[in-house]
């Protein structure tokens, strides 16, 4: 049996149209200390975060208190967009009104590896991510069509488990009032 928690890095400084790479903001620097309290008892818990600012800062106050190195995996980087950083925010908006039996190979790959690399993890494990990293997870554990079938908050933990060669959902992050911030 493997635990795993899917973590929504913290409040970024800039929203996802204006900046290609935002650290943390100081409301998403507490969320993250709100998630190294949260996740803090499990001393062996193994870290891994997307390559992108605001995951690692996110991770950053765990992998302290817990000595433990954070791996950098590219897998779990927010959806890729084929559209440039003015036009983002928009195809963001449109793309989360969709279905994804509706998408490309692309995103499809995209969520198949995210899935795939689910079954390798061997030891509990935090991962920090995206709002539709988890979406893609989440859509899979409950056979869900849409995009979006939960809107997990800044700094929410969906924790997941990974037994006898299934995952299973154990429990639901904190879920936001909107979409994304």
């Amino acid at each position: 049996m493997v635990d795993i928690y899917l973590v929504r890095h913290g409040e970024a400084a800039a929203k996802w149209g204006e900046d290609p790479d935002p650290g943390l903001s100081p409301l998403g620097r507490q969320q993250a200390n709100q998630v190294r309290d949260k996740l803090e008892a499990n001393a062996s818990l193994n870290i891994i975060s997307s390559p992108l600012l605001r995951a690692q800062e996110t991770a950053l106050p765990l992998s302290n208190v817990l000595r433990q190195s954070i791996v950098v995996e590219d897998t779990y980087r927010e959806i890729p967009s084929p559209v440039g950083i003015e036009d983002r925010a928009a195809w963001l908006k449109g793309f989360m009104k969709q279905n994804w039996s509706e998408q490309g190979p692309d995103i499809q790959q995209w969520r198949d590896t995210i899935w795939s690399s689910l079954f390798e993890r061997e030891a509990d494990i935090a991962i920090f991510t995206h709002f539709m990293v988890i979406n893609a997870v989440v859509s899979r554990l409950t056979d869900a069509d849409a995009t979006v079938c939960c809107v997990p908050d800044n700094g929410s933990i969906t924790h997941i488990r990974l037994e006898r060669r299934a995952i299973k959902l154990v429990e639901l992050g904190h879920q936001h009032k909107t979409l994304v911030n």
